[in-house]
């Protein structure tokens, strides 16, 4: 595919970008960026601006690193880091929705889907596979595990496993099990994040003690569950916990892509 440069665009001398990107209308990528192979960024989108966090010093080398096949939409904004030689991170093949925001030294693994005007604050990092709803918000320094489905206009401020459902302010509803099976995990697979599940989350105990305990038992073997439970022994926001107005033992018929 041969290079095209519209006439009216600004070009720095020495910029470089991934082959074959698309950078439409109005979009702004500032110094310190770097973007994949197949990269797409949408009208008006904001890439690597100044970090929103007081006292920032503007001299530090810093920046942001989009992966192969992501595609940002309109008006998006993700800023670069904070510290000296780092990167605000967009995994490979994520979908950034319009005017949603990346704040400073967030870091979204692969396959994470963001819908329309999520906030993330900074320092979050997103796991594979993730679906952040529309309107959504993330606390500074949350962790949102790996196929995590998190519903329109929820407010995130605990840490979320791997695999579940959530909703309103830090409640998990349940497993996103067909989320799983598009994902092609084995049946057995499955059975053993359901019962990890439950055995956590229906605990009327410390629930980090409480994985601790489930991964130093020996009782499940599949790599899956293995990492939802050691999700539990990190992270410094604490760990939402299940609503009581719901049963996710058996999870829901909603699934991330």
């Amino acid at each position: 595919m041969a290079t095209f440069i519209h006439p009216t665009a600004v070009v720095e001398p020495g910029a470089q970008i991934g082959a074959d990107c698309e950078i439409l209308a109005g979009a702004v990528i500032k110094d310190g960026v770097a973007l994949g192979d197949r990269v797409v960024v949408g009208e008006y989108a904001v890439i690597g601006g100044l970090p929103q966090a007081i006292g920032f010093d503007r001299s530090l080398k810093t920046g942001v690193r989009v992966g192969a096949d992501t595609v940002i939409r309109e008006h998006v904004t993700i800023n670069r880091a904070t510290q000296a030689g780092r990167d605000t991170v967009v995994g490979a093949k994520c979908f950034i929705m319009a005017a949603a925001h990346i704040a400073h030294d967030c870091v979204l693994a692969d396959n994470v889907v963001m819908a329309n005007a999520v906030l993330l604050a900074g320092h979050v990092s997103v796991g594979s596979h993730a679906f952040v709803g529309g309107g959504a918000v993330v606390h500074q320094f949350a962790r949102i595990g790996e196929s995590v489905m998190i519903s329109g206009n929820a407010s995130i401020s605990r840490d979320l496993a791997p695999f579940v459902l959530a909703a309103e302010r830090d409640f998990v509803i349940g497993l996103n099990l067909v989320g799983l099976k598009r994902r092609g995990f084995a049946r057995e697979a499955i059975r053993e994040i359901k019962d990890a599940f439950r055995e956590v989350y229906y605990a009327r105990a410390n629930i980090r003690e409480v994985a601790a305990a489930a991964l130093a038992g020996g009782r499940y073997a599949a790599p899956e569950t293995r990492r939802f439970l050691e999700f539990f022994s990190g992270g410094k926001r604490g760990f939402s916990r299940m609503a009581q107005h719901h049963d996710g033992a058996g999870g829901a018929d909603i699934a991330a892509p």
